[in-house]
């Protein structure tokens, strides 16, 4: 079944594009960051509870620890950075706004977290923040690039949509032996979020991408051997 929190994105892109165009550059900068604060403060509080239904902390932190090695040796965000850098340098307004928008609303921690938990369990919270967060952006973005960053909602709904479906056949980490270790390391995910948000530490989030495969591997094993 088609995620709600997936609609909800794609329709955040749709309306925040929609206001953004004939807003151009009136929207204040102060007015934004009001916005970005909130959803900062909110990131971290959803971290926090998530990581409260850890099962092992020791399994978090090797989960971190694996993963982040992994991303860091892999150069995961420099890798993203980099394709959003290169396609930024294209003469045509469409094409950038279209590629820029995909790729930040597509790519990231924050996607996966929420099409897994959304597909996994049906509940849609993050991906609720990140449609507020990705429909503030489209505003600013669609202030410069215009009609391009209205295509990308199609890549938020095709792309979302799919990681959810397709998280839905995962149902064994909705066991509590694997489900609530998972959830934690999203949710230390989560902070490191809402501390880049804030801007109060500038995280390479996307490095420990591959610690969302390592929770469910390591418990795998401890169920295995205990």
């Amino acid at each position: 079944m088609l995620s709600l929190g997936v609609i909800v994105n794609t329709l955040t892109v749709i309306g925040g594009t929609l206001i953004g165009i004939p807003l151009g550059n009136k929207l204040k900068e102060k007015h934004k960051s009001v916005f970005f604060i909130s959803i900062g403060i909110l990131t971290i509080l959803i971290g926090v509870s998530m990581g409260l239904k850890t099962e092992n902390f020791l399994v978090v932190l090797g989960s971190l620890v694996i993963g982040g090695l992994i991303g860091e040796i892999v150069g995961i965000e420099d890798k993203i950075s980099n394709l959003s850098k290169k396609f930024s340098k294209r003469d045509s307004n469409f094409a950038t706004g279209f590629i820029s928008t995909t790729v930040l609303f597509v790519v990231g921690p924050m996607t996966i977290l929420g099409c897994v938990n959304s597909g996994l369990t049906g509940n849609n919270e993050i991906l609720y923040v990140k449609s507020i967060m990705d429909g503030i952006s489209s505003i600013a973005f669609a202030s410069v690039y215009g009609i391009g960053v209205l295509m990308s909602a199609g890549s938020v709904f095709v792309i979302e949509g799919g990681l959810a479906l397709l998280a839905s056949f995962f149902q064994f980490l909705t066991l509590p032996a694997y489900l609530n270790d998972f959830t934690g390391t999203g949710g230390a995910m989560m902070l490191m979020i809402g501390l880049r948000i804030l801007n109060v530490k500038e995280i390479k989030v996307g490095n420990f991408l591959p610690a969302l495969i390592v929770a469910p591997l390591i418990d795998f094993f401890i169920v295995l051997f205990h």
